[in-house]
């Protein structure tokens, strides 16, 4: 492996860690803020990855834009998903059993999957990368890299830095730790808990579309694409530890390089290579690699 394929592998991994980070972020924003086991999560990735194919012809014909207008467009409408499904279905799960969770998370998989498919079709789609992204970085005298790649690391980072600051210097981050904590406390101060966890879940299904949106350029869109990432994220937070986004933020890094170089120096055992590392760290720290908060 010479130097150029070595620089374009890291480049690699950091793109696919950091957008693992991003899905798997609100994953941890649910499930260990929440308290809630939301299988549907990966569904959401899905239906950004399929707002990006289907809405871009309306947007289009409605204000005139390209992806960037399809990016808003499906980010505010994954918004008001997410808080009307926190309203429908997820406020009565918060002091259910963990079995009834996974079983009315999975039943919404089911109704995502035949409303994709009623929908959309089963058939295999692409996304367009911008034109103004669709360049290429050159890397020594015969190696490119794709700006787009670059500019879903640039996305994943600014928003990780976003939510750092929300969670650690806004009043409204206080609040939702301090109720992902005590909730009782919490209410009994005043704060509607209920509303504030329609906020959170409405946050995290909003990262999980628009990861699907930013990525769908250089992953297709097709049927059942929530399901493998769903499991991928589930490491992610079980590795970085359950409720801890800078531990999420490690673990989807380590995924992306262990993943990515695995598939180039291993690829008969890539596909057991990260489960390989998240029995090592669990060995190490039972309790992932950060504590919420």
């Amino acid at each position: 492996m010479d130097l150029s394929i070595f620089l374009i592998q890291c480049l690699n991994s950091l793109q696919y860690g950091l957008l693992l980070f991003l899905v798997a972020s609100g994953l941890t924003l649910i499930f260990g803020i929440m308290g809630v086991i939301n299988l549907a999560h990966g569904s959401f990735y899905m239906i950004g990855a399929y707002m990006a194919y289907a809405l871009a012809p309306a947007v289009a014909a409605t204000f005139g834009g390209g992806f960037f207008s399809v990016l808003l467009v499906g980010f505010v409408l994954s918004v008001l998903l997410g808080y009307v499904l926190e309203w429908v279905f997820y406020s009565f799960l918060y002091e259910r059993e963990h079995l009834q969770q996974v079983l009315m998370t999975y039943g919404l998989i089911l109704v995502f999957e035949e409303l994709r498919s009623i929908l959309v079709g089963d058939d295999v789609h692409g996304v367009e990368v911008p034109a103004l992204l669709a360049g290429k970085l050159e890397l020594g005298d015969v190696m490119t890299y794709p700006v787009y790649r670059l500019f879903i690391s640039g996305v994943c980072l600014a928003l990780a830095l976003g939510m750092y600051l929300v969670f650690t210097r806004t009043r409204l981050g206080m609040m939702i730790r301090a109720g992902s904590t005590n909730r009782e406390m919490v209410q009994s101060l005043g704060i509607d808990i209920k509303f504030l966890y329609r906020v959170v879940f409405a946050a995290g299904v909003a990262i999980a579309v628009l990861a699907g949106m930013v990525a769908a350029p250089v992953s297709s869109v097709y049927p059942g694409m929530g399901s493998s990432v769903l499991i991928i994220c589930f490491v992610v937070v079980v590795i970085g530890g359950i409720g801890s986004i800078r531990g999420a933020l490690l673990a989807a890094l380590l995924i992306g390089v262990v993943d990515t170089f695995g598939k180039v120096l291993l690829p008969q055992a890539a596909g057991v290579l990260v489960y390989v590392l998240m029995a090592l760290i669990l060995l190490w720290k039972p309790d992932g690699l950060f504590k919420a908060g």
